[in-house]
């Protein structure tokens, strides 16, 4: 049985604001999980709306091992902040990978801390 794809889109990025609670900061992470016994160079392009993508974020995530990018955070070998706003997440990665996306929002009182869908291919 195979697991995991090469491609991995996540449309529905909108980094939330961190809020008043520093236990529970708002943000977004991405998670990435190896299941191949062989490394992965991960390649991570994100989308926007108004201006053209930025795909120069890269990592390397050994066999069988996971990781989770907090987005409100530099992320890659590149450092690259994403800025707030909408955006689109597609990683590319050599050998099959599973990977998540989730938000914390804390907006309003009762946060809430939910998984965009994502598409693998």
């Amino acid at each position: 049985m195979e697991y995991g794809k090469k491609n991995w889109v996540f449309c529905d990025g909108d980094l939330p604001p961190k809020g008043d609670n520093p236990d529970f900061p708002g943000h977004e992470a991405l998670m990435i999980t190896n299941v191949s016994p062989m490394d992965a160079k991960i390649r991570i392009k994100i989308l926007f709306e108004d201006k053209p993508p930025y795909d120069n974020i890269t990592i390397d995530l050994n066999a069988e091992r996971t990781t989770c990018l907090r987005l409100d955070k530099p992320i890659g070998k590149e450092g690259y902040q994403i800025p707030y706003g909408q955006y689109a997440i597609h990683v590319i990665s050599d050998v099959p990978v599973v990977a998540c996306f989730g938000r914390l929002d804390v907006r309003q009182t009762n946060m809430a801390y939910y998984s965009p869908a994502g598409y693998g291919f």
